[in-house]
């Protein structure tokens, strides 16, 4: 003879009772937007901060560094100069699309960077070619669909040599030149500098108070580590570009 488990009957009687009250408010809900949901892990990506220290300017003669004036051309043939980054944080690279060797690992980078904040109308990009002959607005223009770009601030530019020449150099203090023998015909930096929405140049410390202005570019997040040892900074990048869009 069966007996009934009155226990088991009560867990599912509630168990129904919720799924009539309660289910239809949660689904209109996500129906009004009170409640998101994510299709896919790369929509969203949650990001904090591990502390709240100001990032550091680049001071030069007592004076903060800001990035020099700049006029190019992007990937669509458009016009683009500093003022179009005015109240945007953004991040500036050089580099050119046939290099052998970093270039690559920097656009991934960026590329992890840009999906970082998918949805930031104020973060950008500026990368520029140090092989402007080679580097046309349609060459820029497929290599960006190749690396897969979808933020519209991020723009690869061209224009005269000796002009992108100076920014990086004297500008930027990021090496740019075109060498005989070196891999691709050009040598330059692999790093990143970091701009406020002001037009500051910004970045952390270092263990004596001085200011690392820039962030290494080819050591990828999840690599961590290079063969020389070197670690990763784009964790940190991504940190310090989030303190950033944060302060207004």
């Amino acid at each position: 003879m069966k007996t009934t488990n009155y226990s088991y009957v009560g867990i599912a009687f509630i168990v129904l009772v919720f799924g009539i009250i309660f289910i239809p408010r949660i689904i209109t809900r996500i129906q009004q937007g009170d409640i998101t949901r994510s299709e896919s892990r790369s929509d969203v990506v949650k990001l904090q901060t591990t502390d709240e220290t100001a990032l550091s300017y680049l001071v030069i003669n007592g004076e903060r560094k800001k990035v020099m004036p700049f006029s190019f051309t992007n990937q669509h043939g458009i016009t683009i100069s500093n003022k179009n980054y005015e109240g945007k944080v953004y991040l500036v690279e050089f580099f050119f699309t046939t290099c052998p060797t970093i270039c690559p690992k920097m656009s991934r980078n960026l590329v992890d960077i840009q999906n970082t904040f998918p949805k930031r109308d104020d973060f950008g990009i500026a990368s520029f070619t140090i092989n402007p002959e080679y580097d046309t607005v349609e060459t820029l223009k497929n290599y960006a669909n190749q690396y897969g770009v979808t933020n519209p601030n991020w723009h690869f530019l061209t224009g005269n040599q000796d002009d992108i020449y100076n920014l990086a150099n004297v500008g930027f203090n990021l090496y740019a030149a075109e060498v005989e023998g070196a891999a691709g015909g050009f040598e330059h930096s692999g790093n990143f500098a970091l701009i406020d929405k002001e037009g500051y140049i910004r970045s952390r410390v270092d263990d004596f108070g001085n200011p690392k202005i820039y962030y290494k570019g080819d050591i990828s997040q999840k690599e961590q580590i290079n063969d020389e040892g070197e670690l990763e900074e784009i964790s940190a990048l991504k940190e310090d570009i989030l303190k950033l869009l944060n302060h207004e």
